[in-house]
C-alpha cells in the first residue's frame, strides 16, 4: 500500500538546498514546478485577457497546415504525462511518495496543458496591432525556462539522491523519464523559434497585401523588411559557414585554426584564475602571511593578469596573440568570399541583371563578406566562450560556495540570455528595414552617378539631391528605431545585471557576517561575476551579428542560386563540336513575359561563309534573336542548331567560345584601351591587340592620343566617342577570332 509521508525526504527542510555533492531533490522539484507554474499560468492568463479583449480571430486561409506544430502540441501533452507517470512508477516502485512529488506532478501537469491553450490560442488569434510574427514572449520565455531547468538539473550529477548512478530499476527508470523531457523541452524550445504553426509573414501585414502580386512578383533582392527568424534554416547557415572557417588545401592556416582555438581554451583557464588569487591576496593581507608568500601571489596574479588583460581578456596577451594570428585566417576567409560573391553575381541569368540596382547589390556584397566575417569571429571567440564561461561559473560557486549561487547565477544568465533574444529578435525587423534603406540610398546615388550625362542634359541636379535628400531622411528614420531598441535591449541586460550582483552579494556578505566564507571570498565573487558580465554585455551585438546573417549573404546567395539560373547546363552536357559552322533557327518562339511572345514561329538558316542581316522596327526581336543565340535565355519552343548540333543540349561556355558580339550599347572598363582591346582574349601580345585595332579601323585614332593605347577611357568608355566605343568593341572581337560574328546595330547581321 501506498503511503504519503512527509513533504521531504526524511523530514528535512524544504530551506536546504544543498545535500550530498547535488541540490536537494525536494528543493529542485518545488522550485522548478512553481516558477513554471507562474509564467505560464498567471502570465499566460494576462496573455489571454489581451487576446480576448484587444485580439481577433485568424482566418483559416492564413494559418498553414503543418505537421510541426502537431508536434508541438503532441510534445507539450507528453510533457504534462511524464510526471504522471513518474508518480505512478515511484508508487509502484518504493510504496513511498512525498509531499513535492505530489506538487510537482499537480504544477507540471497544469502548466503544459496551460501551454497547450496557449498555443492553441496564438494559432487561432491574433492581436489587432500585432505585426510581429512567431510566438509571443510567453510561451517562448516558458519553453527556455523548461529547457534550462532540465539542464539544471545536472548540477547534481555527482549526488547519489538522484538518478545518475543507473545502479538499480528505479534509477534507470528515472533516467529514462528525464531523458525524455529534455529532448522534449529542447525540441519544443527550438520549434518554437521557428514557429511552424503560425503564418509566415505578420498576420496584420498578410490581410493588407494583394496576395495576387505577391505571387507574381519575384524580388531581385530578398526583402530585408519581411522578418524572418535567426533560427531559420540554422543548420544550412553553419554547414555554409564551416567552410569559410576551415582553410581548405593550406595545411598552415589549419594549424594556425587549431593553435587559436588552444589560445581560446586557455584564456577560459586563466579567467577563472585571476579571481582566485585575488582573493588570495585579500585573504593574505588579512591574515598577516609571510612576505614572501605574499610576493609570490602578488607575482602570481600579475602574470595572470597580463595574459588576461584588462578585464575580460580583450586586451590581454593571450587575446592579442590570437588576434593577430587569426589575421591570416581572417583574410583567407574574405578573400574566399569575395571572389565566391564574384562568380556567382556572373552566374546569374541576364533577367537578373537587366533588373539589378548595382547600388544595391554593391552594398549587399559588402555588407554580406563582412558579416560573415565579423560572424565566424562572434560565434568562435565570442559566443561559444561566454557560455563556456557562464557553465564554468555555475558548476564553481555550486561547488565551492554553495548551490545557491549557482542557483543565482543559472537564473541570472537565463533570464539575461532569454530577454536578450527575444528583444534582439523583436527588433531584428527595424534593423533589416534601415539595411533596405540605406541600400535604397546608396542605389540612388549611384545611379544618378552612372546617369551624370542625362543629369546635365535636364538640368536635374537639383531633383536628384532632392530624392537622395529623402531615401537619407527614410534612411535615418529607421536609424533611430534601430538605436532607440537598443537603448530598450541595453536597460533591460543593465537592471538583470544589477538585480543579479545586487542578490549574489548580500548573500555573499550574509555569508562572511556568519564566517561560512572569507572577506576574500566576497571580493573573489564580485570580481567573478564583473568579469562574467563584461563580454555579456557584448552578447546583443553578437546576437545581432547572427541575425544580419538572416538578411546578408547566405539568403543573398542562395535565394539567387534558387531563382535567378534560368538557363542551366543540362546534366551530363558536352562542347558543342563546331565544324563548318551552318546555323539554323527552327520554329522558333519566345518572349520575355508569359503571354507576350517576340518571336513566333521563326526560322532561318545562315550557311558557313555567309551574311545575314535581320532589319525591322525597334521591339520587333532583332536583339532577342542574338540574345537567344548567346544563350542570355532558352528558347520556349523551336530549336537553335550550329553544325546540326541544339545548343541547349551543349555547355554555355563551350557556344559562347565560339560566337563574338559587337552589342548595340557598347560599354568598356574604367581601363586603357589596350587593355579593353585585349579582354578579348586576355593572353593575347601587344602585337596581336595592334593587329585587331587597325582591322577595326581605330589604330590610328588611338596613336593621336597623348597616351596611345594606355589611354584611360573612363568608367563605361565615357572618355571615347559612340563611334570609337564601337570600334574598340569590334577591334575586341576580332582578337577573339570567333567563328561567328554578331553585329548589334541598327542594321543586325550575323556571319557565319
Amino acid at each position: 500500500m501506498v503511503a504519503l509521508q512527509s513533504y521531504c525526504e526524511g523530514n528535512e527542510s524544504l530551506a536546504q538546498a544543498w545535500a550530498q555533492q547535488g541540490l536537494y531533490p525536494c528543493f529542485y522539484f518545488t522550485l522548478v514546478p512553481a516558477v513554471l507554474f507562474s509564467v505560464c499560468l498567471l502570465l499566460g492568463a494576462l496573455q489571454y485577457a489581451c487576446y480576448a479583449r484587444f485580439g481577433r480571430t485568424m482566418e483559416p486561409k492564413y494559418i498553414p497546415r503543418s505537421p510541426l506544430y502537431a508536434m508541438q502540441v503532441l510534445l507539450s501533452l507528453l510533457l504534462a504525462l511524464l510526471p504522471l507517470v513518474t508518480l505512478m512508477w515511484q508508487a509502484l516502485g518504493t510504496q513511498l511518495l512525498y509531499g513535492y512529488m505530489v506538487l510537482y506532478t499537480c504544477l507540471s501537469a497544469v502548466s503544459w496543458i496551460g501551454s497547450v491553450g496557449l498555443l492553441r490560442l496564438e494559432r487561432t488569434r491574433v492581436m489587432t496591432q500585432d505585426r510581429i510574427r512567431g510566438h509571443g514572449a510567453i510561451l517562448l520565455l516558458y519553453w527556455a525556462l523548461s529547457f534550462a531547468a532540465e539542464n539544471l538539473a545536472l548540477i547534481s550529477w555527482n549526488s547519489p539522491l538522484w538518478w545518475w548512478g543507473l545502479e538499480d530499476t528505479n534509477q534507470k527508470v528515472q533516467f529514462s523519464l528525464w531523458l525524455l523531457r529534455y529532448i522534449g523541452t529542447f525540441t519544443l524550445f527550438a520549434l518554437g523559434i521557428k514557429a511552424p504553426g503560425l503564418p509566415r509573414k505578420p498576420y496584420m501585414l498578410l490581410i493588407n497585401e494583394d496576395e495576387r502580386d505577391i505571387e507574381n512578383t519575384q524580388p531581385l533582392l530578398p526583402d530585408a523588411r519581411q522578418h524572418r527568424s535567426t533560427w531559420k534554416d540554422l543548420g544550412q547557415k553553419l554547414h555554409l559557414l564551416a567552410q569559410y572557417m576551415w582553410p581548405k588545401g593550406s595545411y598552415p592556416l589549419q594549424v594556425m585554426v587549431l593553435f587559436c582555438l588552444m589560445l581560446m581554451g586557455l584564456e577560459r583557464a586563466v579567467n577563472v584564475f585571476v579571481p582566485i588569487f585575488y582573493k588570495h591576496i585579500v585573504n593574505d593581507l588579512t591574515h598577516g602571511v609571510a612576505w614572501y608568500v605574499l610576493v609570490k601571489t602578488v607575482c602570481t596574479y600579475a602574470a595572470l593578469k597580463f595574459l588576461q588583460g584588462g578585464g575580460a581578456g580583450s586586451t590581454g596577451f593571450i587575446s592579442n596573440m590570437r588576434t593577430f594570428l587569426w589575421i591570416r585566417v581572417q583574410q583567407f576567409t574574405s578573400r574566399k568570399i569575395q571572389v565566391q560573391l564574384l562568380r556567382h553575381l556572373h552566374g546569374l541569368s541576364l533577367r537578373w541583371h537587366l533588373g539589378r540596382k548595382t547600388g544595391e547589390v554593391l552594398r549587399s556584397v559588402d555588407r554580406g563578406t563582412s558579416s560573415i566575417n565579423n560572424l565566424l569571429s562572434y560565434i568562435v571567440f565570442s559566443i561559444f566562450p561566454t557560455v563556456a564561461d557562464i557553465i564554468i561559473a555555475i558548476v564553481y560557486f555550486t561547488t565551492t560556495f554553495s548551490a545557491w549561487f549557482g542557483l543565482i547565477i543559472f537564473l541570472c544568465m537565463s533570464l539575461y540570455l532569454a530577454l536578450t533574444i527575444i528583444l534582439t529578435e523583436w527588433r531584428t525587423k527595424y534593423r533589416r528595414d534601415m539595411n533596405t534603406r540605406d541600400n535604397e540610398a546608396r542605389s540612388r546615388a549611384v545611379d544618378s552617378l552612372l546617369n551624370f550625362e542625362t543629369v546635365k542634359y535636364y538640368n536635374a541636379e537639383n531633383y536628384e539631391a532632392s530624392r537622395f535628400n529623402d531615401a537619407i531622411v527614410k534612411y535615418q528614420v529607421s536609424e533611430w528605431k534601430v538605436n532607440a531598441s537598443l537603448a530598450l535591449l541595453n536597460q533591460t541586460q543593465n537592471l538583470v545585471i544589477g538585480l543579479g550582483l545586487l542578490s549574489g552579494s548580500l548573500l555573499c556578505a550574509y555569508y562572511v557576517t556568519k564566517r561560512k566564507l572569507q572577506v576574500g571570498d566576497y571580493v573573489l565573487f564580485g570580481t567573478y561575476i564583473i568579469q562574467l558580465y563584461t563580454p555579456l554585455n557584448w552578447f546583443g551585438t553578437y546576437y545581432r551579428g547572427t541575425c544580419g546573417l538572416t538578411s546578408g549573404t547566405l539568403n543573398y546567395m542562395s535565394c539567387h542560386r534558387c531563382v535567378c539560373l534560368q538557363v542551366k547546363d543540362e546534366p551530363g552536357a558536352g562542347d558543342l563540336r563546331f565544324l563548318a559552322g551552318r546555323l539554323e533557327f527552327e520554329n522558333v518562339y519566345f518572349g520575355y513575359v508569359d503571354g507576350r511572345e517576340i518571336l513566333h514561329d521563326v526560322s532561318f538558316t545562315v550557311m558557313p561563309g555567309h551574311t545575314l542581316a535581320l532589319v525591322g522596327p525597334s521591339g520587333s526581336g532583332k536583339s532577342t534573336i542574338l540574345r537567344l543565340l548567346f544563350r542570355f535565355y532558352d528558347v520556349w519552343g523551336g530549336c537553335i542548331r550550329i553544325d546540326g548540333q541544339d545548343i541547349s543540349k551543349a555547355k554555355q561556355a563551350s557556344v559562347r567560345s565560339h560566337i563574338g558580339v559587337v552589342p548595340q550599347d557598347t560599354v568598356l572598363f574604367n581601363d586603357t584601351i589596350r587593355n579593353n582591346i585585349r579582354y578579348g582574349r586576355v593572353d593575347a601580345t601587344n602585337e596581336e591587340v595592334v593587329e585587331a585595332a587597325i582591322t577595326a579601323n581605330i589604330h590610328e585614332r588611338i596613336l593621336s592620343f597623348p597616351e596611345g593605347y594606355d589611354t584611360q577611357v573612363g568608367e563605361r568608355g565615357l572618355k571615347l566617342s559612340g563611334g570609337e566605343k564601337q570600334r574598340v568593341a569590334i577591334a575586341r572581337t576580332v582578337l577573339k577570332n570567333p567563328q561567328i560574328i554578331i553585329f548589334d546595330e541598327v542594321q543586325g547581321q550575323v556571319s557565319s
